[in-house]
């Protein structure tokens, strides 16, 4: 007997439906099934047959088939085809007819095709699902690449005799696994772990590099990735040419309140004079109670030639530091031991102050009776030379090269602001700071103790004047004018902290441009300028600016030498002339220029930067100038270029390129080339460059690098726009 339901959406809870009369302590029923049907009907074996549009919904799963029969007997669903089955937001799976059991985590499906992320695809004879945890596909293909409906094969598929999925941990299981590129086999792996889309991270192998270096050989790197925990993993990388033989190593650990990572490599070689080198760098952030934070670097290596030789880092001057701040709005507190380690060839690290201690305190208040704002400060100062040399050696200096110094200053200064009738602002500004020295080692020149106290004022006013034209473009001009002065004078001790002076737009109205409280620029001093900006509708905008400083008399050291740097532009009376200028357009191109002329335009320092950023371009170019100062360590000019972008020459490819050239030595400094190919399943890279060299410690390089990635598992394309299309 057959009784045939209304061909209308029915909507029930099935025998799927959870069964009824439990006891008092029993747990509340589960939700049952949703089934939804044109055509539904109750057969008189107890079996339930919906057709026509169906659609079963059971916890996060929903089913979509031509026909589903439910048996109430043996409690199962026989499913006909073409079967939808969406398992969360994640997988999706297709299959050609199936059986399962009422809270379809159980059964069997043939013909079954699964996508994970909608990026890898498995496709199978058969697959069994067991528990809802665990899918077994037989005979398998996994790929990530588009398939298209010609009968080519995938450019790369993994075939394998079974593979398990386990949901729950998120891994694929590959046993008698086969590589395939372009369905011919490449290699043959009896047993295969990969991780599922969904997974960030797993302990695995990650992307292997194949490296050509003229200096370390040809060889490859294997990453090895350790999931140690949540929070917290470490990632081995052999690195092994015929010439070397090294270890790197990334410990990385998250805490509740911050973060560390350490990284470095231990390597066994020919190349250097101690066959065992390495390095370790090491950076940390946390965060203390009420408000401070902890930082920390660490930068050790072996020798001053390792870094350069592997290309893991090229700077010249190595710092470690630990460090304890404070920030909030009216108030700044920060304390800071870094050990410096000079790679220069030439430099002695034991006359130069590698263990250096900074302290500093500034507070602003703001009081009603007088108005404006208060601010103080304290700092203090200290730095250490391993030498115990009292004398002078071969330097431009005339102290002695073991010296070691301490500094104390403290200071109070009051500012406050006016708008004066037709809208001209007004800041003054007075304040009064003592600073105190202590020199040790420093030989029979100079003081070996001094105290210096600094009154200063200044009376600052701009006029910042706005025009706005019917077409909608606003310019915005700003004149202003500082008339300042500094007394006091610099007492007889060595200049170790003002060494290098940079004179900008953002000091030019400083009561003292020099870096440190260690010098001042003292007596009477004015500076005006300029700025002009222009905002165009049409979305770009341009500003420039110009300036200058005048003093009473020139600074002079107490020795007699003057203070303040040939190449720094304020060693005169008048200073140079500093001029700024900025170009940006709404298509992502911006240009920057700075520099300092003299009385006869001749150029002392300048820099220029441009770049330009697009969907398909990304261009920046830098070019700087320094005037030869033997002062400021550089015997001859410095004129270099430098270049890197990228260029997308097509809908796979993009190239690189990046180049640096010393125009006054007319060498080259580094140059190197690359090409990726990229679409929705695989990444390869190649990349070529060159460090030239003129150091007797270090030797020019040429390094290949070929790279393959193979997408969709934890690697995934960047963007949709590389995912290629099937042509009908």
């Amino acid at each position: 007997m057959t009784r045939r339901l209304p061909a209308l959406v029915l909507s029930l809870a099935l025998g799927l439906w959870p069964a009824t009369g439990m006891t008092q302590d029993a747990s509340p029923p589960q939700q049952g099934a949703i089934l939804l049907a044109d055509d539904v009907r109750l057969m008189a074996d107890e079996r339930l047959v919906a057709s026509g549009n169906v659609e079963a919904m059971y916890d996060n799963q929903r089913l979509q088939a031509k026909s589903i029969t439910y048996d109430q007997k043996t409690d199962t669903l026989t499913i006909e085809g073409p079967i939808i089955l969406q398992q969360g937001d994640s997988t999706l799976v297709l299959a050609d007819a199936g059986e399962l059991d009422r809270e379809m985590r159980n059964g069997l499906l043939t013909g079954a095709r699964v996508v994970l992320e909608s990026q890898v695809q498995l496709a199978a004879n058969a697959m069994v699902t067991v528990e809802g945890r665990y899918s077994q596909l037989y005979k398998t293909a996994v790929t990530s690449c588009r398939i298209c409906e010609t009968g080519r094969p995938p450019l790369w598929q993994i075939r394998a005799r079974k593979v398990v999925h386990d949901q729950q941990e998120r891994q694929l299981y590959f046993s008698d696994a086969q590589l395939r590129v372009l369905d011919m086999p490449v290699f043959y792996l009896p047993r295969l772990r990969l991780p599922d889309p969904t997974l960030e991270r797993a302990t695995g192998f990650l992307l292997p590099s194949i490296i050509n270096s003229s200096l370390l050989g040809t060889g490859l790197k294997l990453p090895y990735f350790i999931k140690i925990g949540d929070h917290r993993d470490l990632t081995l990388t052999p690195f092994l040419t015929n010439k070397s033989r090294t270890l790197e190593f990334r410990y990385r650990q998250a805490f509740h309140n911050g973060d560390l990572l350490i990284r470095g490599a231990v390597t066994d070689d020919d190349i250097g004079i101690d066959p065992t080198r390495g390095y370790l760098f090491a950076i940390g952030r946390f965060d203390l109670k009420r408000d401070f934070e902890l930082t920390f670097d660490v930068e050790v290596a072996s020798d001053d030639a390792y870094l350069f030789d592997y290309g893991y880092s090229y700077k010249d001057w190595l710092d470690s530091e630990i460090a304890i701040e404070r920030a909030r709005r009216d108030e700044f507190i920060r304390g800071a031991l870094t050990y410096y380690h000079s790679q220069r060839l030439g430099q002695s690290n034991s006359t130069l102050p590698t263990i250096v201690g900074n302290a500093q305190y500034e507070k602003r208040l703001f009081p009603e009776r007088i108005g404006g704002e208060l601010r103080f400060g304290a700092q203090a100062h200290g730095h250490y030379r391993s030498s115990d040399l009292r004398t002078d050696g071969a330097d431009l200096d005339i102290w002695a090269d073991g010296r070691d110094m301490l500094r104390f200053t403290a200071s109070a200064d009051w500012l406050r602001n006016w708008a004066l009738p037709s809208g001209v602002l007004a800041e003054v500004q007075a304040g009064l700071a003592i600073d105190h020295f202590d020199v040790t080692q420093g030989g029979g020149i100079g003081l070996s103790s001094a105290t210096q106290v600094t009154p200063s004022t200044s009376v600052q006013l701009r006029w910042p004047l706005v025009k706005s034209s019917a077409n909608g473009v606003t310019q915005v001009i700003e004149p202003v004018a500082q008339l300042s002065w500094v007394g006091g004078s610099n007492p007889a001790i060595p200049n170790d902290e003002s060494t290098q002076i940079e004179f900008d737009e953002g000091n030019l109205f400083s009561l003292s441009r020099y870096s440190a409280p260690d010098r001042r620029e003292r007596g009477l001093n004015a500076a005006y300028g300029v700025q002009w900006t222009r905002f165009d509708p049409d979305g770009w905008e341009a500003s420039l600016a110009f300036g200058q400083v005048f003093r009473n008399e020139r600074e002079i050291e107490a020795t007699g030498v003057p203070s303040l740097t040939d190449s720094s532009g304020l060693q005169d009376r008048f200073s140079d002339v500093l001029f700024a200028g900025q170009y940006k357009t709404q298509n992502g191109l911006t240009f920057t220029a700075r520099g300092l002329f003299d009385d006869g335009f001749r150029a002392t320092k300048a820099e220029a930067r441009a770049s330009w950023y697009t969907d398909r371009t990304s261009l920046s170019g830098t070019y700087i100038w320094l005037r030869n100062d033997p002062a400021e360590q550089r015997p001859d000019n410095v004129s270099e270029w430098s270049f890197s972008g990228s260029y997308r020459l097509a809908r796979h490819w993009t190239g690189r390129a990046n180049w640096r050239y010393d125009v006054a030595r007319d060498i080259p400094v580094s140059s190197g080339l690359g090409l990726t190919y990229t679409n929705e399943c695989v990444e390869l890279s190649v990349n070529a460059s060159r460090w030239y060299s003129s150091s007797t410690i270090l030797q020019e390089t040429t390094n290949i690098t070929f790279t393959v990635a193979l997408l969709g598992f934890t690697t995934k394309t960047q963007e949709n726009s590389y995912t290629r299309t099937c042509k009908n």
